[in-house]
């Protein structure tokens, strides 16, 4: 399967082993937008507003063409500033454009209480409680 990982900035160092285990399995992975660079968000953010709006702009744009592609998302969401099995908003609108998309998917942990609980749970997202077998 083609999987894109998304997630907080703030789990890109919890990425690499995952890949690697699903790489092994034989998926083939994509990494989120700013992997790559977790900095560019406060760049554009030092830039102003008007250019920190046009990067998130082009960030859900990026998303958007990277999950038509995809036959999956793992959402990776784990406990971030006291919250358990944090999920942002971009990650939510991820799992949303993958949702109308008919993509499967999988969360890391379960789904986080709060006010999103009832759309994420609609979404019928796959827990995986930790263990990358069950991706398939």
């Amino acid at each position: 399967m083609k999987i894109l990982v998304i997630c907080s900035k703030t789990f890109y160092n919890k990425i690499e082993p995952i890949k690697q285990k699903l790489e092994e399995m034989g998926h083939s992975i994509e990494l989120p937008n700013s992997y790559d660079n977790p900095g560019a968000e406060k760049e554009a953010w030092e830039l102003g507003d008007k250019a920190h709006s046009e990067f998130k702009k082009r960030m859900f744009q990026r998303s958007e063409a990277t999950i038509s592609n995809m036959d999956a998302v793992l959402s990776l969401n784990f406990d971030k500033n006291g919250q358990q099995n944090y999920i942002g908003g971009a990650t939510f609108l991820e799992l949303y454009e993958a949702f109308m998309k008919g993509k499967k998917i999988y969360m890391y942990n379960p789904i986080p209480e709060g006010m999103l609980y009832d759309e994420i749970a609609g979404f019928s997202p796959i827990i995986i409680n930790g263990n990358l077998d069950l991706v398939k």
